[in-house]
């Protein structure tokens, strides 16, 4: 009888090491990292009463997918930035912006609009849910009224997901082979800055904002394992009356969206485009904590030597603000 035992403990411990072996070798796969950025913008006349309003929501998602084109891990955030001009033609500055994740329950979806869960309780369990799915499938989670299917709703997600779905949509097409594995964590730092004149009789006024975003693959010591990096700006015009000059219909991308037609060389006489000199600063920050990144930066706001000779010249402050946000 213990003979029968022996062997069936040793049979019980190699099935569970094969077991064990398979999950390692498993969530150890490079896996493509993605970058997806989603953008819509509105804008209202200054009157009397009320100041205008233009108002930039960036949806932002970062993924992992495998080779079979299926989400292994996502994360979601939104920067809803929103800035005002008066009815006499000034911009009006902003505190600080924050995303909706950022804000946690001061979101106040609960207190106020009586929902069960707040705003990024509800992000991840979208993330949880789309885990496994390809963007087809996912795509087919979007009700008629941009709100999530029944599917969706039972786990536990009730708001408007039509632009997530864009946004990681955009992150998967946007995703390339990397190093990271289903054992890292992803991140997104997101920083927003804000740059404003006033209107008068020769010029329209602007308030303008500039949100970067910075997404990381991190291991378990904190150690960036990919990054890549994006910015979004969206100005808001308007004349000496308040009332908006902005172009609702005009499509919204990234800079690095824009590509070459962002013109840095054509324009600016750079040697580099902005999307080339920002994949320099990423590939300087991988192997980094977030806190480490900070001495990528010199005190005039640019890159430290090292990272200028790599082709990074430009300021880098903001992307130093985002990346050091996923501490």
């Amino acid at each position: 009888m213990k003979r029968i035992i022996s062997v069936f403990m040793i049979a019980a411990t190699l099935l569970t090491v094969f077991v064990f072996a398979g999950c390692n070798e498993e969530t150890a796969k490079e896996l493509k990292f993605g970058l997806g950025v989603y953008t819509t913008a509105s804008a209202t006349d200054a009157t009397e009463d009320k100041d205008g309003q233009g108002q930039a929501t960036m949806t932002v998602a970062a993924v992992l997918v495998d080779e079979d084109g299926k989400i292994v891990k996502a994360v979601v955030d939104c920067a809803d930035n929103k800035v005002n001009y008066t009815f006499d033609g000034k911009a009006v500055a902003n505190d600080s912006f924050a995303t909706k994740y950022e804000l946690g329950d001061a979101y106040n979806m609960v207190a106020y609009g009586g929902a069960s869960s707040e705003w990024y309780e509800q992000a991840d369990k979208f993330c949880a849910l789309i885990s496994g799915k390809t963007t087809d499938e996912i795509a087919a989670l979007v009700a008629e009224d941009n709100k999530g299917n029944e599917e969706v709703i039972n786990a536990g997600c009730t708001i408007y997901i039509s632009e997530f779905v864009k946004a990681v949509e955009k992150a998967v097409a946007n995703a390339t082979e990397t190093k990271a594995t289903a054992n890292d964590t992803l991140k997104l730092g997101i920083s927003t800055t804000q740059t404003t004149s006033d209107a008068d009789e020769d010029k329209k006024g602007s308030n303008k904002v500039e949100t970067t975003i910075f997404a990381a693959a991190v291991d378990a010591e904190g150690k960036i394992v990919e990054a890549t990096s994006d910015c979004a700006e969206v100005s808001f015009g308007f004349d000496l009356e308040g009332a908006s000059a902005f172009d609702t219909a005009s499509e919204i991308l990234t800079k690095r969206e824009k590509g070459e037609d962002y013109g840095m060389k054509a324009y600016a006489g750079s040697e580099k485009e902005w999307f080339e000199q920002a994949d320099a600063f990423d590939a300087a920050c991988e192997g980094k904590t977030a806190s480490e990144i900070t001495g990528l930066m010199n005190e005039e706001y640019k890159a430290v030597e090292d990272l200028q000779e790599a082709g990074c010249t430009i300021y880098i402050s903001g992307f130093v603000k985002a990346a050091t946000k996923i501490a």
